[in-house]
Formats: structure tokens, sequence, C-alpha cells
């Protein structure tokens, strides 16, 4: 049969790997802090625990967070430590930022955990155009896993790939 069409993606050692499979489900919540603070520049501790104990923290229950000061206070470290004392054993993820920063360090942690022997001496193609916040940066540590051990690495879609590494022989 000459005239059979052949799916060569599909018989190849090709791997995908789509950053998108492995965003976690949970909400991403911005805690800014400026209306806990006495005019929103000053931290007074005796208040600012009273605040934080009298504080609903379960609506923060599963939920990945950012604490964020959006006034020009001078917050010293150990306020953003207290609150993680009431965040941490309810949230899944606490960091000091934005959403950003947030989504970074989730995927941080993602690819450090990603498990890369099926991708042992193969092509692997990234997969762009995600739907999902995936960070820059997240591509980047893919790539800083991926490169020691992969043949190659392209970027995009089977049909249309950049291509970004090729291991000399």
């Amino acid at each position: 049969m000459a005239d059979e069409i052949v799916n060569r993606v599909a018989n190849s050692d090709l791997k995908t790997i789509n950053l998108e499979d492995f965003y976690p489900k949970g909400e991403r919540t911005v805690i800014d802090i400026k209306n806990w603070l006495f005019h929103e520049l000053i931290l007074k501790e005796s208040d600012f625990r009273e605040y934080l104990k009298n504080h609903d923290w379960s609506k923060y229950q599963n939920h990945y967070v950012a604490l964020t000061c959006s006034s020009d206070a001078i917050i010293p470290s150990w306020a953003y430590m207290l609150i993680a004392t009431y965040l941490n054993p309810i949230a899944k993820k606490i960091v000091i930022g934005n959403l950003k920063e947030l989504e970074t360090s989730i995927f941080q942690e993602i690819i450090t955990n990603i498990n890369i022997e099926e991708f042992l001496d193969k092509p692997v193609i990234i997969k762009g155009c995600a739907h999902k916040p995936i960070p820059e940066t997240a591509y980047i540590q893919l790539i800083e896993k991926l490169q020691p051990i992969v043949k190659s690495i392209m970027f995009g879609e089977a049909c249309s790939t950049v291509p970004l590494f090729k291991r000399k022989k």
C-alpha cells in the first residue's frame, strides 16, 4: 500500500511534555497586609497580633497564598513569618510576593519533582500555547533539568516546532 498515510510522529521516540498537565488545582489568593497596619504604614505589634488572632483563616483552606504589602511600609520578616504560622496548617503553599512569584514557586517545586527517566536519550518537545498561567521561568527550569539527559529539545507542537537543543554526537 504505497498510498497509506503513516503517522511518523506517533511511531517515533519523540516525547512531549506539557507543563499545563502539571498545573495544580487550587485557588490562588493574594493577601495584602496593608489594611492590617496602622494608617496602612506602621506595624504595631500588639494590634497586628490581635488582628491575626481574630482573622478568619479558614477562608484560605487549600489555597496557594501570596503575601504582600502594597503600601510603602517597612515590614519586618517576623511579620510574614507570623502570618505563615496561621496559614501553614491550611494553605497548600505560601510565598511573599505576587501571583507571578507564587506560580513560579509552585512550578519550581513541580519541575524539581518531575521524573525525567522516560526522557533519557529521547527527542523532546516542550509544548507551548498554554491556557493556564505557566510562568516563563518554568520553561527555563525544565530546560535545565532535561538538557543533560535528552537527545534534543524542541518547543511548540509536533507539526511545527522550534529546535532549541541537539546533543552533539
